[in-house]
């Protein structure tokens, strides 16, 4: 009877990871568009969004995708009933200075793969992607070093100070 059950089991297993895995793409073809926070005054973290279509030439139906940027790792949002994913990766500033970045990409498969490099301290980068993004980050910038509303208040001030001394000189 236990032996019954552990084939059962195992049957079970293989069963439900057969119909929980996704499909794979062959020959990707992307077209993406990047964006990146450009100044530090309105945001406390640096953005990178990936906005992408995938085409593959086997058409799969069920393509669950990863993305790995600076050693994190995200599942790629797809939207309904379309080939267009997005991902999103955040940090500090100092942390994600101007340069060149790639994100990488991969399927189930390549993610065990990938996955299986990280549990075992192996360097991952030798791990094989279904596709790479380059991702040009400008540095999120400071802004100028006197901001806006002080320039309008000093300009205040200097108009009231030539407007008093004028009056002063005029009822003298």
């Amino acid at each position: 009877m236990e032996k019954i059950m552990r084939i059962l089991f195992l049957l079970i297993c293989t069963t439900l990871w057969t119909l929980s895995s996704g499909d794979t793409c062959v020959n990707p073809v992307v077209k993406s568009e990047v964006y990146t926070t450009t100044e530090t005054q309105m945001s406390t973290q640096t953005v990178v969004i990936v906005d992408f279509e995938l085409t593959c030439s086997n058409k799969p139906q069920d393509l669950h995708l990863y993305a790995e940027f600076n050693g994190r790792t995200v599942p790629a949002s797809k939207t309904t009933n379309s080939n267009k994913y997005q991902v999103s990766f955040t940090g500090e500033h100092k942390k994600l200075p101007g340069g060149h970045y790639v994100v990488r990409f991969f399927d189930d498969d390549l993610y065990s793969e990938l996955r299986k490099a990280q549990r075992s301290s192996d360097d991952t980068s030798s791990v094989k992607t279904l596709f790479n993004i380059n991702v040009s980050h400008q540095g999120a910038s400071a802004g100028p070093w006197v901001s806006t509303e002080h320039v309008a208040a000093l300009a205040a001030i200097l108009v009231w100070y030539l407007a008093y001394t004028t009056r002063s000189q005029l009822q003298s």
